[in-house]
């Protein structure tokens, strides 16, 4: 019997797929008036990991241009630490699209669970903000 394996980020039920690039932990701060964990919070690290991530893939200074395929499996919470792995989907001349998964390690477990997946793309800019050929620096 063959693995299921998700066709955005290449991730199998086993485990995360790329590099970590962030890990921090959900707080009280990170939360609606219901006491839930907001997306927007999510999507925000998410977005730092794949731009750290992408800085180093582009030898150089990112910006986020786009947010594709965004899946929300399942939610965070107040003292979930939060893991965000990455890697290289596709690279232009001047951009780059980067998988980025969210896997939580539940508080006070070891349960491990991936909660959130999207497809993050770069392009690549240099010291004016002006899009750069990917490794010819900042």
């Amino acid at each position: 019997m063959s693995e299921t394996v998700h066709p955005l980020s290449g991730s199998t039920p086993a485990g995360p797929t790329g590099e970590v690039s962030i890990r921090t932990i959900a707080m009280p701060a990170d939360t609606n008036p219901s006491g839930d964990v907001f997306g927007g919070w999510l999507m925000s690290q998410m977005d730092l990991a794949g731009g750290t991530f992408a800085r180093y893939c582009a030898g150089g200074r990112v910006a986020t241009v786009a947010v594709d395929g965004f899946t929300f499996h399942k939610p965070v919470f107040v003292g979930d630490e939060l893991t965000c792995y990455c890697h290289e989907v596709r690279r232009g001349r001047t951009s780059l699209a980067i998988a980025v998964e969210a896997w939580v390690r539940r508080m006070d477990s070891n349960v491990h669970e991936k909660v959130t997946e999207g497809l993050f793309t770069f392009v690549a800019i240099d010291d004016n903000r002006h899009k750069r050929v990917i490794g010819t620096g900042a």
